[in-house]
């Protein structure tokens, strides 16, 4: 009878591969939890919030240029 001697390998190999799958679907869990934040749930875009509608108000950078208009007109 001849006995395979790559078993130790082969549970080594398998417990790798169940490690990877843990820290895989624990990332998943972990992106899950950050997508579901309040501030997307609520319908609400981080990137336009308090944009309102109509013309926006000029820079501070911007300020100086009016008044050498005003003065020139």
């Amino acid at each position: 009878m001849v006995r395979k001697r790559n078993t130790f390998q082969k549970r080594q190999k398998e417990n790798s591969r169940k490690e990877k799958r843990e820290k895989k679907l624990a990332l998943k869990l972990e992106k899950k939890q950050n997508i579901d934040a309040p501030d997307r749930m609520a319908g609400i875009d981080p990137d336009i919030a308090g944009i309102t509608p109509g013309p926006q108000p000029l820079p501070e950078q911007w300020h100086d240029l009016d008044e050498i208009k005003e003065t020139a007109e």
